[in-house]
């Protein structure tokens, strides 16, 4: 009996111990979530495009605002960053399919076809789709209008398009559900074309349109200032990131958080001040004389500004001599600025320059005198946003960027972000602000003008002389040629980084250093 009992307990013991170890292996087959899989692994694959806005490499590295937000998100996730960037959205869409890449962060709007199969995150800025064309050419004012000039422009151009946009695009889906409506639109969908290839055929008069959304639009006019829209095509439409459709919703839901918290914190706001700040107004004469001086004038003087540049990108040193002189080095003002630098007599006395109207001397002068204003800004404000406060203090003197600064914070603002000061900069010309201030009254309005102009030349230069952005060939179409692997904690950026694009004014704002 007791040896019955020891037996059916044995073997109860056996079965007991067997069930759990199958159970065991029941939940290590349990497929991992997609967000346990990117922490095993320990990368997170972001396939972008690039270009100006989502990913290119600036005077200190990688930079771009879909770059700096894929940083922060595989910090987030405590894994290091893999950066797979494409030059045709054509080729991102299928990486992600087959999972060769997690997310698709490339600065792209939906479309109905994409959201079937993807999944958008939250939206993190805003464009218009806009058709494009060439300034001397015929402008059209509608769809029906467009539509009713195209058979004559086909005739007088014989064999050439003269319309062509992304394939595979969310500018081929847009007007694929225009089609729908107006059946006789005809455009050719290149899928070897990517859309800044498209925008150089417009200017160049290879074609006479294309599509492009406001803000790539914005950015190609620093470099072909002949580009202009002729009506916007779509309202203003979500740029996202995208994901694969499925059940697991780990990925997701932590992107949503990631989202929120930086919307909520104002960081989303101080990127999108970063790199596309300043794109709502362009100047056509200003820029198209800016565009002749890179070309006549730049070659001769940039091995100074590469040799008195010191630790600031010698491309922003040549920006802020620009809008001082033009990059005439015997420049003088009325009110006894002189030299490509445009020196106060004081401060070149300052600074060790003797001889302001000497452009070694002056670029020297000037560069030493802007280290100095850096060094005074507050290291309560972000790094890559310093070197605008000391631009504003160069051109209008510390004491009243300061005040600009107390004043931004009085009205509820974040006095450490340049989006919000340079609100309040014109705010110092009038008298029921500046009287409550320390130093009195200023030309604040001239001082915003004078910052934002210099970086306007600044990302034109980026653009047109160094396309230092480019990191392969435009031949290369699959996502896989290309890994930028990057530790979140090296991917830092400096003062000089490449910051945000847009138009130019025709305003030379003198500085009063």
């Amino acid at each position: 009996m007791h040896k019955f009992c020891f037996h059916r307990i044995k073997n109860t013991f056996a079965i007991a111990t067997i069930s759990l170890l199958l159970a065991g292996c029941q939940i290590e087959s349990k497929p991992k979530s997609e967000l346990d899989q990117i922490r095993e692994r320990g990368i997170l694959r972001v396939g972008t495009l690039n270009n100006q806005i989502s990913y290119y490499i600036g005077p200190d590295g990688p930079a771009g605002v879909d770059y700096e937000l894929a940083r922060e998100f595989a910090n987030e996730l405590g894994v290091k960053l893999e950066m797979k960037p494409a030059y045709r959205v054509s080729t991102l869409y299928p990486a992600l399919k087959h999972g060769d890449i997690d997310i698709i962060a490339a600065g792209i709007s939906p479309s109905e076809e994409r959201l079937k199969q993807f999944r958008a995150g939250p939206a993190y800025y805003y464009v218009s789709q806009q058709l494009v064309y060439r300034k001397g050419g015929w402008k059209p004012r509608s769809i029906k209008d467009l539509i009713a000039k195209q058979d004559a422009l086909i005739k007088k151009n014989d064999d050439k398009p003269i319309f062509e946009v992304v394939g595979d695009s969310h500018f081929n889906s847009t007007l694929t559900n225009i089609q729908k409506q107006h059946p006789k639109l005809k455009f050719i969908a290149e899928k070897q074309a990517d859309v800044n290839e498209l925008l150089k055929k417009v200017s160049e008069g290879s074609i006479d349109f294309t599509v492009a959304d406001s803000v790539e639009l914005s950015l190609s006019q620093r470099i072909h200032p002949n580009l202009a829209s002729a009506f916007e095509l779509t309202e203003d439409q979500p740029i996202s990131w995208y994901l694969r459709r499925s059940d697991d919703e780990s990925l997701y839901a932590l992107m949503i958080e990631f989202f929120g918290n930086l919307k909520q914190s104002g960081q989303l706001a101080t990127l999108e001040e970063k790199y596309i700040g300043h794109i709502n107004t362009f100047d056509y004469v200003d820029t198209r004389a800016f565009i002749r001086a890179l070309d006549v004038k730049l070659p001769k003087w940039e091995p100074i500004f590469k040799e008195f540049a010191g630790n600031f990108d010698w491309r922003l040193i040549a920006a802020i001599a620009y809008q001082e002189s033009h990059w005439n080095p015997r420049a003088v003002s009325p009110t006894g600025v002189r030299g490509m630098m445009m020196l106060t007599l004081p401060t070149a006395k300052s600074v060790g320059v003797t001889n302001r109207l000497n452009p070694e001397q002056s670029v020297r002068g000037g560069v030493e005198y802007l280290r100095r204003m850096v060094q005074r800004v507050p290291d309560s404000i972000n790094d890559h946003e310093k070197i605008w406060f000391a631009l504003a203090s160069y051109n209008m003197g510390f004491g009243h960027m300061m005040d600009a600064r107390r004043l931004t914070k009085l009205q509820g603002g974040n006095p450490d972000a340049w989006s919000d000061v340079k609100d309040r900069l014109p705010l110092l010309k009038q008298k029921k602000y500046y009287s409550r201030t320390r130093y009195g009254y200023a030309r604040g309005d001239e001082a915003r003008g004078y910052v934002e102009n210099i970086r306007r030349y600044y990302q034109s230069i980026i653009g047109y002389v160094d396309q230092s952005y480019t990191v392969a060939s435009p031949s290369d179409t699959n996502v896989d040629d290309i890994k930028v692997i990057q530790p979140p904690e090296l991917a830092t950026s400096g003062a000089a980084a490449a910051v945000s694009s847009a138009e130019t004014t025709n305003t030379s704002q003198k500085g009063s250093k």
